[in-house]
């Protein structure tokens, strides 16, 4: 049976249906939440029981939202793996820094878990298509998940997006559309299309299941760090699902009694060139404001309006957490490290955490034996490479060949 107790707007509280196809509040128009019934769960499951289970995000079923019966659409998603990166952390000083590997998921990219739990819940409660607008991934993984459940797909992307993101979408069978600007104009265009077309609009945080997909991450990390927190959280922000539904898993086993102490101080990590949470963090404002002229490689954060902006602010106030930016230059030599380091070429985005470890640690907001957990939230493959040198081009006779090399590496 499902578990679900009722689902809540975060801002005026207004209960609605879950089993109605639900987007934002109907009374304030704001992020709405599941909640659970945990004292059921508690009794229903223990530990011990999800043990057994086989990996992945459905390893935690009482705590989604899932009917009675309901199959996920899923490609296997979740069970990414705990990395601890002992070298960077000897680099940076820093001696328990992990970082969970989200682009072992099925699309690369932490959005697997995300759109494959709003599609699932969609296609339960009557969504005959769906519409999304995107930076990248979240494009890709809507068409790919549309696809397993055997329903349309549309896609909005702004021109600019990853050429891998744009490809996986199409070869998925999804009908792409490219608008000028950022994710923001391409969002308009699906708040303008979606009714018209009768199909389900998927834009982050506007409907309540994709939190709880996202959700699983902070579940994951409960278990495997043996039903404790780490101290400190990096995330980078752009639209903040996982940044708003890690903590609330951890507040869910905390009120199961299954996790005890304070959450994590959470930090959002975003680009100089496109950072409204960290300016609003900065500012003590309510709740972020568009950010002009967004710019950044990282397309992930390239997002100047997000959604559910008090949301963000409100996990990083309540955890004494904070908010950091870094530029493109920092971002990409951290790309850089972390693979010649750790050997994981990350995604620009989750780079830019590794970039924000060093401001963090000048600031004294992580210190030498702080324990520090990244989100690494995608694979780097998808993206284009930061600046490389070219590689050696070798000709010639066997000795000249021998010369070339030892030129470049001198044993």
């Amino acid at each position: 049976m499902s578990f679900v107790s009722h689902v809540e707007c975060t801002i005026c509280g207004d209960r609605h249906d879950p089993k109605r196809l639900l987007t934002v509040c109907a009374r304030c128009g704001q992020m709405l939440v599941v909640r659970y019934d945990l004292e059921r769960v508690k009794t229903s499951v223990s530990k011990d029981a999800l043990r057994q289970r086989p990996p992945g995000m459905y390893r935690f079923r009482e705590l989604t939202p899932l009917d009675d019966g309901e199959e996920p659409v899923t490609l296997g998603e979740g069970g990414t793996p705990l990395l601890p990166l002992s070298r960077l952390g000897a680099h940076l000083g820093l001696r328990r820094l992990f970082a969970k590997d989200e682009g072992r998921n099925p699309t690369g990219s932490f959005k697997a878990r995300g759109l494959g739990m709003a599609i699932t819940r969609a296609r339960t409660l009557g969504a005959r298509g769906f519409v999304i607008p995107s930076a990248g991934n979240a494009g890709g993984a809507a068409a790919v998940y549309a696809a397993r459940a055997g329903l349309p797909c549309a896609v909005v992307v702004p021109r600019g997006t990853p050429p891998a993101a744009i490809a996986e979408a199409q070869i998925a069978g999804a009908h792409v559309f490219t608008v000028e600007g950022s994710i923001a104009n391409a969002g308009k265009v699906v708040t303008t299309i979606a009714p018209q077309l009768g199909w389900f609009d998927l834009s982050t945080l506007k409907e309540p299941y994709r939190l709880e997909g996202k959700k699983t991450i902070g579940l994951e990390l409960a278990a495997e760090l043996g039903w404790r927190m780490p101290d400190v959280l990096l995330y980078p922000t752009g639209g903040g699902t996982g940044l708003v539904g890690i903590p609330k898993a951890y507040a869910e086993l905390l009120a199961m009694g299954w996790l005890a102490g304070a959450l994590p101080r959470c930090f959002a990590v975003q680009a100089e060139g496109c950072a409204p949470v960290v300016r609003a963090f900065l500012d003590g404002a309510e709740t972020t404001t568009a950010w002009e002229s967004p710019t950044t490689h990282a397309a992930g954060l390239r997002v100047p309006s997000p959604f559910a902006g008090r949301q963000m602010l409100r996990v990083l106030r309540e955890t004494g957490g904070g908010a950091v930016a870094v530029s493109e230059t920092a971002i990409q030599g951290a790309q850089r490290l972390v693979a010649q380091l750790e050997g994981i070429w990350t995604a620009p985005e989750a780079a830019a955490l590794v970039a924000a470890l060093t401001v963090l640690k000048e600031r004294g907001d992580v210190a030498r034996d702080t324990e520090v957990m990244m989100i690494f939230t995608g694979v780097g493959l998808k993206y284009e490479p930061p600046p490389l040198d070219a590689p050696v081009e070798l000709a010639g006779t066997d000795a000249e060949i021998l010369a070339q090399v030892k030129r470049v590496i001198r044993p």
